[in-house]
């Protein structure tokens, strides 16, 4: 793994890989850099890849107080550490991680974001109570039923994409980082979307959803397709929000198709 230093002096840490134009991957809550391994050696013969682990994940470090605006200046200091333009892909929160980042950083030529849950739903959840219930079970060292509440009540995952998420080398990881869930829903359930900061935001932006998603998921993506003045919106019929799991293939096929060969 190598490391570049935020704006705060946290080390954020990549795992790079493959040749050919960069694209920088960002892993959602309850992840680190492995969630993309099932995609890995196909990106890799197309990009030279960098997956980051977010901070308080996998090899990266982390600061004594939380914000998630530190959050967007890890994604855009990786972003501009590299010496070509990037395509930057985000899923879930790290996909609001990596909009803000677009905002903030100066080396991205494309921007993939799969539903980033902004709180802009009427069917948006009361987390509250869920996360009160998974500190009580961390608490009591029961972390993987305390992920297993997240996905299912905070997510809305069904029982196939919840079967494939447990099946998944990269499980215990997630068990192990589920005391970073609690913080970064919160920060999620508290954040602000204004679209007009991105009114001004023309890269070339690939928005993924799922039909099989939760409402809340849709309903962002809707919202952030309206916002963005250069973005279009591709369906993973079929599945919901982890289709890198349950229809790999098909996730790649979208990326590629969206970036050009000659870029």
């Amino acid at each position: 793994m190598k490391t570049v230093t935020s704006a705060d002096g946290t080390l954020i840490a990549f795992e790079r890989s493959g040749s050919g134009p960069p694209l920088v991957l960002v892993h959602g809550t309850t992840a680190d850099h492995t969630r993309w391994n099932p995609l890995r050696s196909v990106f890799e013969e197309h990009f030279t890849v960098y997956a980051i682990d977010r901070r308080g994940r996998g090899e990266s470090s982390d600061a004594a107080e939380y914000a998630p605006e530190r959050e967007f200046e890890d994604v855009a200091t990786v972003v501009d550490s590299i010496d070509e333009s990037v395509v930057l892909l985000g899923h879930s929160f790290g996909a609001i991680c990596s909009l803000e980042a677009a905002l903030r950083a100066d080396n991205l030529r494309r921007l993939i974001l799969y539903e980033p849950p902004l709180p802009v739903s009427d069917h948006d959840p009361d987390t509250e109570d869920v996360l009160d219930e998974m500190t009580a079970l961390v608490d009591d060292g029961e972390n993987e039923q305390a992920l297993v509440l997240f996905f299912r009540e905070v997510v809305g995952s069904s029982s196939t994409e919840l079967d494939a998420y447990r099946s998944s080398p990269d499980w215990p990881a997630r068990v192990d980082a589920v005391h970073t869930v609690i913080r970064e829903e919160r920060a999620r359930k508290g954040y602000e979307f204004d679209a007009a900061r991105f009114a001004g935001l023309t890269t070339p932006t690939l928005l993924l959803s799922g039909d099989e998603s939760a409402p809340f998921l849709k309903d962002a993506t809707d919202v952030l397709k309206d916002a963005l003045p250069n973005s279009h919106i591709a369906i993973f019929a079929g599945h919901g929000h982890a289709a890198m799991n349950t229809a790999p293939e098909l996730f790649i096929d979208e990326v590629l198709a969206f970036i050009p060969e000659s870029s």
